[in-house]
C-alpha cells in the first residue's frame, strides 16, 4: 500500500508544473506509444526494418551516452531475424508470468551477444528495455521500470513494498503491484485527468488507463519531487548566519599566534577543515585525516570555549537558552542524503581568510599513529588482471611490484613507491574486467631502487565491487578515485579503516573462541564403525583428498561425514567446514562462479566453493572440509567445469584460467571434499566416469554389530529393540542376496539412534513410516515377500 496523502502532495506540485514544464518535456512518451503501434507488426518480411521504425520515437527511453538497447537488439534483428521475432512473441505472450517471460528475453540476449555481438560487451536487455518493450506493446497495462526510480518512488511514498538488489523476480512484480496502484489513484483526480486530456494531440496515445501517465509521475518524483530535501538543504540559510561573533580577520591572526587558544590539536583541525575546502562533517574528516569524529566535535567546542574566554565575547545562544558554542567558528547546516554525516559545518569568512595567512606548514595533515598503535601507512594497490592477478599469488607469498614499466618510465605517484615502508598495509584491487577489492596485503620490503616487495595477507572470500565503493561519499576524495591511472595509491588511515570494515562486514573473521577437541575415540563412540574401518577411511581421503561416502539409507553418511572433518582436524572447528546439497538445478554458476542479473547489467558472482577455497588458501596450515550431500543429484560436469582437472590431488596448488573471468584458479591443497551418495535411490543416474575416478568410494554400512552400537543398545535395555534390530539384520542379509537390491539397499541403524529412553511407540513409527514404506519401493513387484517381512516385523510387537 502507499500513503494516498504523500501521493496527493506528490500531484499538487506535478500539477502546477504539469503544462508550463513537464508536458513539453515528457510529451514524447505517448507519442512513442502512438508510433509503436501504428508501426509494429510482428509478422513484417523484413523484420529487422520494421523494428527499428517501430522504435524510431523512443529516443532516450532506448538509447544514452551509455546505454544503447534499441541499437543491439535492431543489430541482432539484422543477424537474426527469426530468433529475434520468436524473442518478441514469447515476450508478448500474455498467457506466461511476466518475470519470466523478462528473464527470458534477457537470457536469449545473451546468447545472441555471443553470436553476433562482434565483440561488444554487454547486449544491454535488460528489465529497464525489456519493460519498455512491453509498455510499448500493451501500454494499458505495463510501465517502464527503472531500479533506482522505482525505489525512490516507493521511499516517498512510503510504501510497504519492497526492493533489494537482486531480487528480481520479487522486484518486478511489487513494481507492477506499485504502479497499478498509483494509476488506480491518479484515475480518481479528475483535475489532474482533465488537465492531461486537454493536451492530447493526434500524435499521442490517449492513455485511457493512465498508465503512462503514472510513468511520468513516478519519473517526476524521483527527478525532482524527491530532490526538493536536498536541494533545499543545500540551498538554505546556514545556521548561525545570523550570528556575528564580532572578529575581524586581524582579531583571528592575533588569536592563532595564541597557542594557549589554538593549540596544536585546534590547529590540526583548522589545517583539515581548510584542506577539505573549508566546509565538512565531523565524519568526513576523520575518514579523511584520521582521529574520531568526537575529535574533531569537541575539540571545535574547545576552541570555541577558550576564543570567547579570551576575547570577552558573547556565544551564540538557542531560543530554550543553551549554547551553540561552534557558531563561533562555523556556520552550519543539516547534510543533504548525498553527503556523509549529520551536520556540515563552513569556516566563517574571516577566519578562513586569516587561516590563508597563518603557517600551518608545521602541523601535520594527517593523524599521527597513537602510542602503542603499528606505525605504518596504507596503500591502495592496482592489479591488471590481464597482466597479473591476486589470485595468483598464496597467502604468505612474497610479489614484487617494478618501479618503472615496460618503457623504462617511471611509475605513476612515483613517489608512493618510494614512500612505501615495510610493514604498509595494502588494498588489493583488480581492475577491469573484475574491478574488485580482492584481497589484502603487507608491504615486505621497501623499493631496492628497482622494485617494491610485498606478501598477499588474505584474499577475499567475498570480494568488494568497485561500485559499491565508489558510492560511498566517505571514500569520494580518496587518491585513486581522483584519478585511477596508475598502481600504487595512497590511503589515509580513516580511508582504509573504511574500507577495511566494508571489508569484514562481508568477510568476517571468526572471533577466537575455545573450540572443544574431537579425537577418534570421540568419533568411534558417535558413528558407529569399526576402528579399522575408520582408520581406513582416514587414510583413503588423507590420500585422495576427494571421497564420496555411499550407502543405504539410515547408516549415518551426513552425521559421519561432519564428524570425520572433526576428528581430521582434532576439533569440533565448523569455521573450517562448509556444507551443500547438490539438486537438479544446481549449477557451475552456483557452486564458482557467474554472471548474476543487477540493477543495470550483469555483474560476476562468486560462488560457494569458491569462496570456500579462497578461506582454505588463507590459512594453507590448517585443513578445511567441503561437504556435499545428495552429490550423484547434480549434472557433475555442468557443476564442476574446470574443476574436474583441479580438485584431483596431483593437480592441487596448480592454477587454470576460469571461463568466466579469465583469470586463474587453484583448489588448494589443504581442502579436502567429502560427498554422500544414497545407493539404494534408482530415480538418480550414476556418477559419471569422469568424476568417479577424482574421488574414492567409501561404503558406509549398517552398523549393528559395532561396539558403539552394541553399548548403545544395551544401555536402552529393552527387549523389543533388540529383538527387532535381530530382524533387520536378518533383512539386511535378505536384501544384500537379493539380486534386483544387493547391500546397497541395506537398512540403516541410525532408525534407531538418538533416543535416551526406547518407547514401544517410537520402534512401531520406526517400522511402519520409514522401514515398509522402503520395502515397498524395493520390492513393489513382489507383494508376496514385502507381505512376510511386513508381518515379521509387526510381529516382534505381539
Amino acid at each position: 500500500m502507499i500513503d494516498r496523502f504523500r501521493l496527493k502532495d506528490v500531484l499538487v506540485q506535478y500539477k502546477q508544473n504539469f503544462v508550463s514544464k513537464q508536458w513539453g518535456e515528457e510529451k514524447y512518451k505517448w507519442e512513442a506509444v502512438k508510433w509503436f503501434q501504428d508501426h509494429w507488426d510482428v509478422n513484417a518480411p523484413d523484420f529487422a526494418e520494421m523494428l527499428n521504425r517501430s522504435l524510431d520515437k523512443t529516443y532516450n527511453l532506448l538509447a544514452s551516452a551509455n546505454n544503447f538497447p534499441k541499437g543491439m537488439i535492431v543489430g541482432f534483428a539484422k543477424s537474426a531475424p527469426e530468433e529475434v521475432r520468436a524473442m518478441f512473441l514469447s515476450l508478448y505472450d500474455e498467457n506466461k508470468d511476466v518475470y519470466e517471460r523478462v528473464n527470458a528475453f534477457k537470457m536469449q540476449s545473451t546468447v545472441l551477444l555471443e553470436k553476433y555481438g562482434n565483440g561488444a560487451a554487454q547486449h544491454y536487455q535488460y528489465e529497464n528495455a525489456i519493460s519498455t518493450y512491453l509498455w510499448l506493446r500493451f501500454p494499458d497495462k505495463y510501465y517502464i521500470y527503472k531500479f533506482g526510480e522505482v525505489k525512490t518512488v516507493a521511499s516517498e511514498l512510503e510504501a510497504d513494498y519492497r526492493f533489494k538488489k537482486g531480487a528480481y523476480a520479487d522486484n518486478i512484480r511489487n513494481f507492477l503491484k506499485l504502479y497499478d496502484e498509483i494509476s488506480a489513484a491518479l484515475k480518481e483526480d479528475t483535475e489532474l485527468v482533465n488537465l492531461f486530456q486537454s493536451q492530447l494531440t493526434d500524435t499521442c496515445y490517449p492513455d485511457p488507463e493512465l498508465k503512462t501517465l503514472t510513468i511520468d509521475v513516478g519519473f517526476y518524483i524521483s527527478r525532482y519531487y524527491a530532490q526538493k530535501d536536498t536541494t533545499a538543504a543545500v540551498t538554505a540559510d546556514w545556521y548561525g548566519a545570523d550570528y556575528d561573533p564580532g572578529l575581524s580577520v586581524d582579531d583571528w591572526g592575533k588569536l592563532l599566534k595564541d597557542d594557549s587558544v589554538f593549540t596544536i590539536g585546534a590547529l590540526e583541525i583548522m589545517k583539515r577543515m581548510k584542506d577539505y575546502g573549508g566546509m565538512a562533517s565531523c565524519t568526513q574528516l576523520s575518514v579523511k585525516y584520521g582521529e574520531t569524529k568526537n575529535f574533531y566535535n569537541s575539540g571545535s567546542v574547545a576552541l570555541a570555549r577558550r576564543v570567547c574566554e579570551a576575547t570577552g565575547i558573547n556565544p551564540n545562544s538557542r531560543d530554550d537558552g543553551s549554547i551553540q558554542w561552534w557558531t563561533i567558528l562555523y556556520m552550519g547546516r543539516d547534510a543533504g542524503k548525498d553527503e556523509d554525516g549529520s551536520f556540515i559545518w563552513k569556516l566563517r569568512d574571516e577566519l578562513s581568510a586569516a587561516l590563508d595567512k597563518a603557517d600551518l606548514s608545521g602541523i601535520e595533515l594527517y593523524a599521527a599513529t597513537a602510542p602503542g598503535e603499528q606505525d605504518c601507512g596504507y596503500w591502495w594497490l592496482n592489479a591488471n588482471p590481464k597482466i597479473w592477478s591476486f589470485a595468483d599469488i598464496a597467502v604468505g607469498e612474497v610479489q614484487s611490484y617494478t618501479l618503472y614499466n615496460e618503457n623504462g618510465n617511471k611509475r605513476r605517484i612515483f613517489q608512493n613507491f618510494l614512500d612505501a615502508k615495510a610493514g604498509d598495509m595494502i588494498i588489493g584491487y583488480e581492475s577491469n574486467p573484475v574491478k574488485q577489492i580482492v584481497a589484502i596485503g603487507r608491504v615486505s620490503a621497501e623499493q631496492d631502487g628497482e622494485k617494491l616487495f610485498f606478501e598477499k595477507v588474505e584474499g577475499l572470500t567475498s570480494p568488494i565491487d568497485y561500485a559499491t565503493l565508489k558510492g560511498c561519499p566517505e571514500l569520494e576524495r580518496m587518491e585513486y578515485f581522483q584519478n585511477p591511472q596508475g598502481s600504487l595509491f595512497k590511503l589515509t588511515r580513516g580511508e582504509y579503516d573504511f574500507i577495511l570494515d566494508m571489508i569484514r562486514e562481508e568477510n568476517p573473521v571468526s572471533p577466537e573462541a575455545s573450540i572443544d577437541a574431537y579425537k577418534k575415540s570421540d568419533f568411534l563412540d558417535e558413528v558407529y564403525m569399526t576402528e579399522k574401518r575408520y582408520e581406513n577411511l582416514v587414510a583413503v581421503l588423507r590420500n585422495k583428498k576427494n571421497i564420496i561416502l555411499q550407502g543405504a539409507p539410515g547408516v549415518g553418511k551426513t552425521f559421519a561425514a561432519r564428524r570425520l572433518a572433526w576428528s581430521m582436524m582434532g576439533e569440533k572447528d565448523d569455521s573450517r567446514i562448509e556444507f551443500v546439497q547438490f539438486h537438479q538445478n544446481y549449477s557451475y554458476e552456483d557452486f564458482m562462479m557467474g554472471y548474476k542479473p543487477v540493477e543495470d547489467g550483469f555483474e560476476l558472482k562468486y560462488g560457494i566453493f569458491y569462496r570456500f577455497c579462497q578461506k582454505a588458501a588463507n590459512q594453507p596450515d590448517k585443513e578445511f572440509f567441503f561437504i556435499i550431500d545428495e552429490i550423484n543429484r547434480g549434472n557433475m560436469s555442468k557443476i564442476f567445469g574446470e574443476l574436474l582437472m583441479l580438485i584431483e590431488k596431483d593437480y592441487r596448488g596448480t592454477k587454470a584460467t576460469l571461463a568466466y573471468n579469465g583469470l586463474s584458479f587453484s583448489v588448494p591443497k589443504n581442502l579436502y571434499i567429502i560427498g554422500m551418495m544414497n545407493t539404494a535411490d534408482r530415480s538418480l543416474a550414476m556418477i559419471d566416469y569422469a568424476l568417479r575416478r577424482r574421488f574414492s568410494f567409501f561404503e558406509v554400512e549398517p552398523g549393528f554389530d559395532s561396539e558403539g552400537f552394541i553399548h548403545y543398545q544395551n544401555g536402552l535395555n529393552n527387549e523389543t529393540l533388540n529383538e527387532l534390530v535381530d530382524k533387520v539384520k536378518d533383512l539386511n542379509r535378505e536384501i544384500s542376496l537379493d539380486k534386483s537390491l544387493g547391500k546397497g539397499f541395506c537398512i540403516g541403524h541410525s532408525y534407531f539412534c538418538g533416543r535416551d529412553v526406547c518407547t514401544e511407540e517410537w520402534l512401531h513409527s520406526i517400522v511402519d513410516y520409514d522401514i515398509l514404506p522402503m520395502l515397498s519401493e524395493y520390492w513393489f513387484d513382489d507383494a508376496n515377500k514385502l507381505q512376510r517381512w511386513e508381518n515379521i516385523l509387526q510381529g516382534v510387537f505381539q
